[in-house]
């Protein structure tokens, strides 16, 4: 993956590269720490991995991509973790394939945890070294890559414990962010016509498919200030907005039909009330907070319903500073396509984001489970329309 220079923010004390890794790699136990032995090793679908699949692939990234090829002598700490732990890598070799995760009762929690101890130990003493400039980018782009998989491992874990029929509590305050809005009222933000530049500004690290900023013509819209509610989506169920099929895309429709699909992920309704599950378990549904779990086809038929529209990504961008963010991902109307004069890097990193787009949609923003510092405003989530087990919400636009 290509980046661009990377100028961390200042902070009260300017953190040291080798201070960073051991604050993310930290953070990703630290995650963990709440879980029982057997959670690590859950998979209920295939689009969620074990959380013990995280710990050792955010590990083996950095011993295949940067100890390896740079430390005289390394020794791997087991050969066969490459077949293991490489997700999507066809340039470094065969591999599990991602179904699969589940079955993998060895190698042990225990293991995995020994694996990271090893890496971490050979990283500290590599990073207390003089390193080149592309050396450090590449750690960097490690230590976003693992930011990554702790969002990931957040709602996997969600999803893991969410379907588990005892619905037990998950309860890690250290991550718990507020949800709410700080605008309680919303306001519809006047965006004028106009030419505006898209991308981003070379300031900081970026992953490669946020360069290329270009111009782009936007016509005038209004996008709201603040996500939609639980309150105003139950509004949209009360009124039978799942069997309205004039609001549906086809295949939205279709995925309604097949899958049975009544209300968002984790959703319940008991004896005449809404529940969801939470992080802290089974609650009362918050009728102030941001709709979650949404997929883009629940959140075009929505916007549909209400005689609106979800923002393209641009408008989003342009909007951003303006906007009440941080609690949910959030769809927009745009696919995921590479930017004016994207190129891939060579190699393996070449494979991180290009080969995916295709049949995905842009998410923009940030969700209450995203590390700090981890959310910009050119940054690009994507995902498939179907899926909703990440925080993903709806914000609307006209």
């Amino acid at each position: 993956m290509t980046t661009t220079k990377e100028v961390r923010k200042p902070h009260a004390t300017r953190m040291t590269l080798a201070d960073r890794y051991k604050e993310v790699r930290g953070r990703s136990e630290l995650i963990c720490k709440p879980l029982q032995t057997e959670d690590y090793v859950v998979q209920p679908i295939g689009d969620v991995s074990p959380p013990k699949w995280h710990l050792g692939h955010t590990t083996w990234f950095f011993e295949t991509f940067i100890l390896a090829p740079n430390i005289l002598a390394y020794k791997e700490f087991d050969p066969a973790y490459n077949f293991v732990f490489n997700s999507y890598y066809e340039t470094v070799g065969a591999r599990v394939i991602r179904t699969d995760r589940g079955n993998l009762s060895r190698p042990t929690v225990a293991d995995i945890y020994r694996y990271r101890a090893h890496v971490d130990q050979v990283m500290c003493e590599l990073l207390e070294k003089e390193l080149s400039n592309d050396l450090r980018e590449l750690i960097t782009l490690g230590l976003n890559h693992e930011e990554q998989h702790q969002e990931l491992l957040m709602t996997d874990i969600k999803y893991i414990l969410g379907h588990n029929p005892l619905l037990p509590a998950y309860n890690n305050k250290i991550t718990k962010k507020k949800a709410s809005q700080s605008r309680p009222e919303n306001e519809w933000i006047t965006i004028e016509a106009g030419i505006y530049e898209i991308g981003s500004r070379g300031e900081g690290f970026c992953f490669d498919n946020e360069l290329g900023r270009h111009k782009v013509y936007l016509d005038s819209f209004l996008i709201s200030s603040r996500l939609v509610t639980n309150e105003e989506y139950i509004e949209f169920i009360n009124a039978a907005g799942y069997t309205m099929h004039r609001h549906w895309h086809s295949e939205g429709l279709d995925w309604v039909k097949n899958n049975n699909i009544q209300a968002p992920l984790y959703w319940h309704f008991i004896e005449g009330k809404w529940y969801n599950y939470t992080l802290q378990g089974l609650l009362s549904v918050d009728m102030s907070a941001p709709v979650c779990h949404i997929s883009f086809y629940e959140a075009a038929a929505y916007a549909d319903w209400r005689g609106m529209r979800l923002p393209t990504e641009f408008e989003w961008e342009v909007a951003a500073t303006q906007l009440d963010k941080g609690s949910r991902w959030e769809w927009t109307n745009s696919a995921y396509l590479p930017y004016p004069g994207y190129k891939k890097a060579g190699g393996a990193i070449g494979e991180y984001n290009g080969k995916f787009m295709v049949n995905q949609m842009v998410l923009r923003g940030a969700s209450e489970v995203t590390p700090p510092g981890h959310s910009r405003d050119s940054y690009r989530n994507f995902f498939h329309p179907h899926l909703r087990w990440q925080y993903t919400g709806i914000r609307l636009a006209h």
